[in-house]
């Protein structure tokens, strides 16, 4: 007999190593033993950006399968001693979390708190109290606060706007090492299929951004419109060091998920990602660092703004404001 199961988990990675979407890599390769059914794509669903805790990107990952219930402790055991393998558990802040949810269906309750932790902040208590609520199971190591996002990925289903990511990874043995990657064959790859991939370079400054800087496993990764697409660019892409595996990823990336629009500044939380809209109520100015900082205002209240420097073109933009002007402006909020 077979039973549908998600697996949501998060909070691997360090600033130091590691990588959550690589650990969902090694268990679609261990999951295949099982001869499981994947009925979707490894899922990989951005949180809030502004989270303080984050280590990145703040990426939670889920998979989705169909299986034959006599090996579901097998299963379970597999998923769990891999996340214990590859975690960063010497790291203070690394806090992985796993969530086992069964049924077919993913009720109400667990999607909207998806949608709030996605946009807002939501709490590990809340997160245990729909885990109970609904006959789930949790794994935390630690605080466990990975939990969150774990469930967070089981909820967030992608039923509307999304996007896809193929990513390739590293051999162990260049970690920490440059990148080496053919930079002609990304721009060519950018070229021949914009605007169905995206964030490849930054034509501004002429560099490639397909490639992090940090000690991660990814060597690179395309985003794009279509499965087809991220694969084709993939293909245009000349390496010029070992590719050990790569998965293709569907995701909520590039879609401004995070985003909500409020309808005046009182509104505007700590560490929410919002949309606002005001009058310019000073004149830009540019502070070290080439940062531009200007303020809006409506009848409820007035919030500073910053364009950083490397948005480039945007802080050029914003540092032409005048007094008067109104403006619609993106962003995550800091605290006071």
């Amino acid at each position: 007999m077979t039973t549908t199961m998600h697996i949501g988990f998060d909070d691997t990675d360090s600033t130091r190593k590691g990588c959550t979407t690589y650990i969902a890599a090694i268990l679609v390769e261990k999951l295949q033993q099982f001869r499981v059914e994947f009925i979707d794509y490894p899922n990989l669903i951005r949180l809030n950006p502004n989270v303080p805790w984050k280590t990145r990107g703040n990426g939670a990952l889920c998979i989705r399968i169909k299986y034959n219930r006599k090996i579901e402790d097998e299963i379970k055991e597999t998923i769990i001693n891999t996340v214990e393998e590859h975690a960063d558990l010497e790291f203070k802040g690394t806090e992985p979390g796993i969530v086992f949810f069964k049924g077919t269906k993913i009720p109400k309750e667990v999607k909207n708190f998806s949608k709030r932790a996605i946009t807002g902040i939501v709490s590990l208590k809340e997160a245990l109290k729909l885990i109970r609520k609904f006959r789930a199971e949790a794994v935390g190591f630690k605080n466990g606060r990975g939990i969150i996002g774990g469930l967070a990925a089981v909820g967030e289903i992608l039923r509307g706007d999304h996007t896809y990511e193929i990513i390739a990874y590293r051999v162990p043995e260049k970690y920490g090492l440059k990148r080496i990657v053919d930079e002609d064959s990304i721009f060519k790859m950018d070229e021949a299929t914009k605007p169905y991939t995206f964030n490849n370079v930054d034509l501004e400054k002429k560099r490639v951004i397909i490639t992090p800087r940090g000690p991660d496993p990814i060597l690179f990764g395309i985003r794009g419109e279509t499965p087809e697409i991220v694969k084709k660019a993939f293909s245009m892409v000349k390496p010029l060091e070992p590719i050990e595996r790569w998965v293709i990823f569907r995701t909520n990336q590039g879609t401004d998920a995070h985003l909500k629009r409020v309808e005046k500044l009182s509104q505007i939380k700590p560490y929410n990602p919002v949309i606002a809209k005001g009058f310019v109520d000073s004149e830009p100015k540019i502070i070290p660092r080439r940062h531009v900082i200007f303020s809006i205002r409506d009848e409820s209240g007035r919030v500073d703004c910053a364009a950083y420097e490397p948005t480039g073109v945007l802080r050029k933009v914003a540092s032409k404001l005048i007094v008067g002007d109104y403006v619609e402006v993106y962003g995550g909020v800091r605290k006071p």
